[in-house]
Parts: structure tokens; C-alpha cells; sequence
């Protein structure tokens, strides 16, 4: 190619590129003081976690069931996705080695970002894993001591300047990344919600939260230096730290070195998440007590979303296990109606809970991927009618505070109007 022709062809691509964003520009998801927002109204969805998303549809004889999920999801009104968007060293990685990619891999994530678009549902795509499972810190910070670096613990992944430097280059990847089947680089793609910094961070060798803050306060700036579109938040979990140490009693009992109010006050964070998972968590405690505990755990972040953080909310795990001692689809079905109805007494009266991701969604032929917690939603339970009836009652939600905008538009277009014609009266109009 010629070097002239080689210019040309670039500039064409960049200006379409361009345009595609003036075009797409409102479909991006934004968050307006307490609020998701999306085409200018508030955005509440009800949604799921499917971490294996990208896994699976690397290998194309598989993406049937990533077109399923998707499929099945979209039927019963779910919105949002959460998934993984690294598999680090290991079996079938997506980053074999610090900024080397395996492309096969890369283009699973493609496909599931192109079949999410198809489906109406929008991504949230979580960059690094705090656990071994996918490779993780562990990964990152076994990379750095083959570079010569020495570590003592999987927490200077949090500390470390070589293995932040893999890290933001992995940021810098995935931002960046062409999709092959869209043609849209992710950082311009609306189908994206927002990025996740890590899977439930945790750095217990310093529980004053300090190493924590300042890896966040350093990884939204970078992130945000590259991509302003879309909406990031860090993944925590939602423990209280020192800085709201009245809330502690609320903890299950363990310090993980986060802090939740201080972690989502930084600048770069634009939302805020809480998991809740009260059968780990409460073990020893029956299922009235853990249900209890939920409700308590939800009414107090979302209070601190809505009058502390001045920050949306996003439930973005939850879910109860079949393997727990004495399970049954009703217990299942009163946890998910536990999370539901905080989430929807607060958007109904335009509060701070912005929706809520259950954990995990599965298709049919996967059992290797069971872990006690999934839900098929072609199974027709009655989990999935619980989970189907919430989407519907948020949808009912987002139209109501649709409908007021365009009232509220077409009244402030008809004061105008107003005002111009009596400012015009008299005057003659036209030739």
C-alpha cells in the first residue's frame, strides 16, 4: 500500500468513526447526580452476571449458547449484563503473557459484544480478577517476579509500579480494541455500559484501606484519560471502612482493606456497587437471619448512594445457592424478591438504585459451569417469573419518567411559542 493511499484510507476511517459517534452519541448510558441516564430520561434495569461469556464464544461451534443466553435474557426483559473481560495466563487466556494477546480469544469478546448489541442489552465489562479463577492478581504479580521483581504477596498487584504497568497496558487493549464483527473500537461502543477496574478487590494486608484508595484514585484517572464515554466503577463489594466507621457493624464480620464510601467519593468513579451474598457470608445463621442481614446491608448503601455519594447504585451480584443446607426454590425466590423491591421502592421514588445483577445466568449444555447458583431462565421457575416480573416493573418506570420528559418538553416548547407570538403580534410573517 502506498504511503499516500495508506493516509487517506485512515483519515476516511477516523472520520467515519467520527460521525458513527455524533450519530450513537446519545445511546451512550451517563449518570446525572443520583441517576443512570440514557437518551435523557433515567435508566433502571433489572439484569445478570454471565462471566463466561467471552470463554465460551471463543470457540465458534459454542456461540449458540452465548446467542441463547442473550436470547432468553432479552425475553424476560433483562437489560444489563455483567461479564469478564480478561482471562490472564493459563488455559485458554486471553493475555498469554504482559501485552501479548491471544486473538481467537479477543474475538469471542468481539462476538459477544456484537450479539449483546443485537439483543438490546447493554455490558458491563470487568478488567482484572481479584482470585486465581482467570488468572487474577496472582497472574499479574507471577508475570512481574519472572521480570525480576521481588514480591511477597499477590496484594503488591495494588503496590507494585511493573505490575500496574501490565495493567494499564491491559486498559489500554481492551479500550482500544476494533471489534472485528462491529467495526466499532469498544471505547466508542454505546453497547457498553461501563468498565469495572476489578472483580471484588481486596487488599487485606492493609485493612486501613490507604492501598486501596490510592490504586483506584490512579487506575479511574488513567481510564478516564483514555475513554470519556462510558461510565467506570471500581467492583466492590460494599464493606464499610474507616471512613465511615458507624457503619461497620453492618459488615459480616471481616475487614478486606475497601472502604465503600471513601473508594466511590473518588472523582473518576461515576457509580457505586454492592454485592450481597448473606449464605457465605452468615453461614452459621438461618435463612430468616441472612434475609435480614440483606435488608439492612441494601437499605444503608442505598441511602449512602443517595445522600452521601450523591452516586448511582448498582446491585451487581447477588444470588443463593442450591447447595445450601436446606434450600429451596421459595427461599431463592424470597432473596430475589428481597433485593427486587429495595431496588424498586427506591426507583419508583426516583432514589438512587439503579437496577440489580443476579449471579449467574446460564444456557442450556452447560454443566460444567454450575456452581450452586445459576439460573435458566428457559426452565420457566419460578425464580425466572420473580426475575421477569421485576424487569417488567422497571420498564413500567423508565416509561413513566420518559412520558414526564416529553410533557415537561412539550410544555417548555409551548411557552415558547408562546412568547414568540405575542412578541411577534401584529408584526406581518413571511413575504
Amino acid at each position: 500500500m502506498k504511503p499516500h493511499l495508506g493516509v487517506a484510507i485512515l483519515l476516511l476511517f477516523l472520520s467515519l468513526q467520527q460521525k458513527w459517534l455524533l450519530v450513537n452519541g446519545d445511546m451512550f448510558i451517563k449518570s446525572r447526580g443520583i441517576h443512570f441516564m440514557l437518551n435523557g430520561s433515567p435508566f433502571y434495569a433489572n439484569g445478570f452476571n454471565a462471566y463466561w461469556l467471552m470463554y465460551v464464544a471463543s470457540d465458534p461451534s459454542q456461540r449458540p449458547k452465548v446467542s441463547a443466553a442473550f436470547r432468553e435474557a432479552s425475553r424476560h426483559g433483562l437489560s444489563v449484563a455483567r461479564t469478564w473481560a480478561f482471562s490472564d495466563g493459563g488455559y485458554k487466556p486471553l493475555q498469554y503473557s504482559p501485552g501479548f494477546y491471544n486473538e481467537q480469544m479477543f474475538k469471542g469478546l468481539d462476538f459477544v459484544v456484537a450479539e449483546a448489541r443485537r439483543y438490546g442489552i447493554k455490558l458491563i465489562l470487568s478488567l482484572a480478577n481479584n482470585y486465581e479463577s482467570f488468572g487474577g492478581k496472582n497472574q499479574y504479580v507471577n508475570w512481574a517476579r519472572n521480570q525480576g521483581q521481588y514480591l511477597t504477596s499477590d496484594d503488591d498487584f495494588f503496590r507494585n509500579s511493573v505490575v500496574k504497568g501490565f495493567y494499564k497496558n491491559h486498559i489500554r487493549t481492551i479500550l482500544n480494541r476494533y471489534n472485528t464483527i462491529t467495526g466499532v473500537i469498544y471505547k466508542n461502543d454505546p453497547t457498553i455500559m461501563a468498565w469495572e477496574l476489578m472483580n471484588e478487590p481486596r487488599c487485606t494486608s492493609d485493612p486501613s484501606g490507604r492501598t486501596i484508595q490510592a490504586w483506584i484514585m490512579e487506575m479511574a484517572s488513567y481510564v478516564k484519560s483514555i475513554d470519556r464515554n462510558h461510565l467506570l466503577e471500581a467492583g466492590l463489594e460494599g464493606f464499610y471502612g474507616q471512613s465511615s466507621s458507624s457503619r461497620n457493624n453492618l459488615n459480616p464480620g471481616f475487614n478486606i482493606g475497601t472502604d465503600f464510601i471513601a473508594n466511590n467519593r473518588i472523582p473518576g468513579i461515576d457509580f457505586a456497587t454492592v454485592h450481597s451474598y448473606p449464605d457465605q457470608w452468615l453461614s452459621s445463621s438461618n435463612d430468616q437471619k441472612q434475609l435480614s442481614f440483606m435488608s439492612n446491608w441494601l437499605d444503608a448503601h442505598i441511602q449512602d448512594a443517595q445522600y452521601i455519594l450523591h452516586k448511582p447504585l448498582f446491585i451487581t451480584e447477588f444470588g443463593k445457592s442450591w447447595k445450601d443446607s436446606g434450600f429451596s426454590p421459595y427461599q431463592r425466590d424470597m432473596l430475589f424478591n428481597t433485593v427486587y423491591v429495595k431496588i424498586y421502592e427506591s426507583a419508583k421514588h426516583g432514589g438512587a438504585a439503579g437496577g440489580g445483577l443476579f449471579w449467574q445466568l446460564l444456557a442450556q449444555g452447560m454443566d460444567s459451569f454450575r456452581d450452586g447458583y445459576e439460573v435458566m431462565l428457559d426452565q420457566n421457575s419460578s425464580t425466572a417469573n420473580v426475575i421477569a416480573h421485576q424487569a417488567h416493573k422497571l420498564h413500567q418506570i423508565r416509561n413513566i419518567f420518559a412520558r414526564m420528559r416529553n410533557l415537561e418538553m412539550w410544555k417548555r416548547a409551548r411557552a415558547r411559542r408562546g412568547q414568540w407570538l405575542s412578541g411577534n403580534k401584529g408584526k406581518r410573517i413571511g413575504n
